[in-house]
């Protein structure tokens, strides 16, 4: 009887440990957009290949964190795009393949038109809820400065807010910015 309760205790706070464990969602392109048919959301898209190092190292360092993957699950669908995938995808209407480069790699031309062409492992991609590319973003991203980067596209902050600001005011609240945080209250004007 002892054994079995050690063995059911053990067990249980195996469980309760990886329960507060959080992942990242990965979709495929076509799961992503069953998705918007129900709930319209932005889009994260890791542009990635298997071969590259770095984007093993933001994997490890910045999606297997549980805050950066609960936000993610919570606000995005996210795509994790091998930009050397080898099959069509259509897309919008329109069917994206797979080019053959110079020896053994190539690229998929919907890697290459979600990255404005310029083709760099890892990229971030974020659309919006129509699909639209609102910008890639090139480059391994630590868990701090991809949580910010996320919380400027997620909040809309993109549309009126040039970058730089909402860095400055980030970095200064350690937190998300608001239009109060940016602009200051506006002082009524008492008539006389």
């Amino acid at each position: 009887m002892f054994r079995f309760l050690l063995i059911l205790f053990i067990s249980l706070g195996y469980t309760l440990s990886l329960a507060g464990q959080s992942e990242v969602e990965w979709l495929t392109w076509e799961q992503a957009l069953e998705r918007m048919k129900v709930e319209k959301r932005k889009i994260i898209v890791d542009v990635q290949t298997t071969w590259c190092s770095w984007c093993k190292k933001m994997d490890a360092r910045t999606y297997k964190k549980e805050s950066i993957a609960t936000k993610i699950n919570e606000e995005f669908y996210a795509i994790r795009f091998d930009g050397e995938h080898k099959e069509d995808i259509i897309f919008n209407n329109k069917i994206y393949s797979y080019v053959s480069g110079f020896g053994k790699k190539g690229y998929h031309e919907l890697a290459k038109e979600i990255m404005n062409g310029r083709m760099s492992y890892p990229t971030t991609v974020f659309m919006d809820e129509n699909l639209k590319v609102i910008q890639p973003i090139p480059g391994f991203q630590g868990e701090t400065t991809f949580r910010m980067i996320m919380d400027y596209f997620s909040g809309n902050f993109y549309t009126h807010t040039p970058w730089h600001k909402f860095e400055r005011n980030y970095s200064r609240l350690g937190q998300p910015t608001t239009p109060a945080n940016i602009q200051p209250q506006v002082q009524p004007v008492r008539n006389h």
